[in-house]
């Protein structure tokens, strides 16, 4: 069923590519200012790999102080639209991230609402996986939706969500909306110190170290 639903995802978000940026952000030059200041707050530096990087909102900030963005998505139409909105530095890659097999260790890990699209019985492989990408000293930053925006969701199953196109087709999609504390302590068990602080009534924002780096 995982396996399924994850297949589904990746058709939801390439099919819903040309309408991500109104519908997911509303007011994008909104969306893009908030996107810069918490980036900025968070300061990646250095080499970044970006996972499921989208239509390139994020790329694009992230580009402005890093060496370097590898931005990875599994969906050829969204990285389309981001190849349109960013720097140089930025390198595209058509991707699985869990079988995504990296060549270099980066500075940076970071991800946007992804870490919500991950199933719980993958997390702890999604995060075995990061470390694999990490530098000794590398720092992973991420961004979520809290636990309060579950409401908005129709859930069909535990962990699965329904999503509506414009055109009105549905597809199932995994969402698991994050609750700082309990992220915290499951990272904590896995070796990793997190700290998460709030930016607004809707998302998270966090950085996670190895724990022997602390």
């Amino acid at each position: 069923m995982t396996d399924d639903v994850l297949a589904e995802q990746v058709g939801y978000y390439r099919s819903r590519a040309e309408e991500y940026d109104a519908t997911a952000y509303g007011d994008v030059d909104a969306a893009r200012a908030r996107i810069a200041r918490l980036v900025a707050t968070m300061a990646p530096r250095g080499r970044v790999l970006e996972l499921a990087c989208g239509t390139g909102l994020w790329t694009e900030a992230l580009a402005r102080d890093a060496k370097s963005v590898l931005a990875v998505d599994a969906a050829p139409e969204t990285l389309a639209i981001a190849r349109e909105r960013v720097p140089s530095n930025v390198t595209f890659a058509v991707a699985d991230i869990f079988g995504l097999a990296a060549e270099e260790r980066f500075d940076v890990v970071f991800f946007s609402a992804w870490l919500s699209h991950v199933p719980d019985e993958r997390f702890d492989e999604f995060w075995r996986l990061v470390g694999t990408w990490l530098a000794d000293d590398g720092r992973v930053l991420f961004i979520d939706e809290h636990t309060d925006e579950r409401p908005k969701e129709a859930y069909v199953s535990d962990g699965i969500v329904e999503r509506r196109l414009t055109d009105g087709r549905t597809y199932r999609i995994v969402k698991h909306f994050i609750d700082p504390a309990a992220l915290r302590e499951r990272l904590r068990t896995l070796g990793w110190t997190c700290t998460i602080t709030r930016d607004g009534d809707d998302w998270i924002a966090g950085t996670a170290i190895r724990a022997t780096d602390s």
